[in-house]
């Protein structure tokens, strides 16, 4: 590639900072429309001689033979699928990270790359329409369930099915997308949100639940508070975020009939590791 020509090819359009560490960022594509279902992943991608931001973790030198490579990582989609003018991410700061310093970095209207086409699996595509569905997310893993419910919402409305979001942070200030699934839980009976907090000794404010994730998936009341059963005949799990919250999961959920899904093979357990 010549030295002239740029690799970027999307617009960064708007960034809600939520906190220090976690932002929204709406990205415009040179090429529209960018088709894609709910729950899949497209690329995003900074030059390696883009600008971090102070915090950012010491790297190497740069060499100045690479300086022009494109530094490039996977990130779920957060927009609905009917969305034509931007997709949407919800990113989370690496100080030691080679990306997310340079695309925190950036400033609305600056270029970057963006892979030419969504994809992945982690979708509602092999589950039927009679099964209730738990979703369950660790910080950004959150992303593709806003998706599925932001498409669902602009399709037929409330689900028809029962769902389940449980999702868990650190802190209350941690929980994105917090005020938008209270407001579609007020409206649609069948959507129930769980926010989960582990460390509530700092955040004294926060009266709801607390905990690790893994001990509400075994935990009796999590089937009253979703209005349905935890069985794999009944409900589908989807898994998204840490790989640590994922294998303890998984395992618990196994043991308890669930089956992980396959292209070729439909199981009742979904999982998307974010790391």
């Amino acid at each position: 590639m010549p030295a002239t020509e740029s690799p970027y090819n999307a617009t960064l359009v708007s960034r809600q900072d939520l906190t220090p560490q976690l932002t929204v960022f709406r990205v415009k594509p040179d090429v529209t429309p960018y088709p894609f279902k709910p729950g899949q992943f497209a690329v995003l991608g900074l030059q390696r001689n883009a600008e971090r931001i102070p915090e950012a973790a010491a790297e190497e030198p740069l060499d100045p033979a690479k300086a022009d490579r494109l530094i490039r990582r996977a990130y779920s989609i957060s927009s609905a699928s009917q969305e034509d003018g931007f997709l949407e991410f919800y990113l989370s700061l690496v100080t030691s990270g080679q990306l997310t310093p340079r695309l925190f970095n950036l400033k609305e209207q600056d270029r970057l790359f963006l892979g030419k086409g969504a994809a992945g699996h982690f979708t509602l595509d092999l589950v039927p329409g009679d099964k209730d569905i738990l979703m369950v997310a660790t910080g950004t893993g959150l992303a593709p369930y806003i998706s599925m419910l932001r498409t669902i919402s602009l399709g037929e409305g409330c689900p028809v099915r029962k769902i389940t979001v449980l999702h868990g942070a650190a802190y209350s200030w941690d929980l994105g997308y917090r005020r938008e699934l209270e407001a579609l839980t007020r409206s649609c009976p069948s959507l129930q949100y769980l926010p989960v907090i582990s460390r509530p000794e700092e955040d004294k404010s926060w009266n709801g639940l607390t905990g690790r994730l893994t001990a509400w998936i075994s935990n009796p009341q999590l089937e009253s508070l979703s209005g349905f059963s935890l069985t794999p005949e009944q409900t589908h799990v989807f898994l998204c975020g840490n790989p640590g919250m994922i294998e303890d999961s998984e395992t618990l959920l196994t043991g308890r009939g669930y089956t992980v899904g396959t292209r070729k093979e439909p199981g009742s357990l979904h999982r998307e590791k974010y790391w």
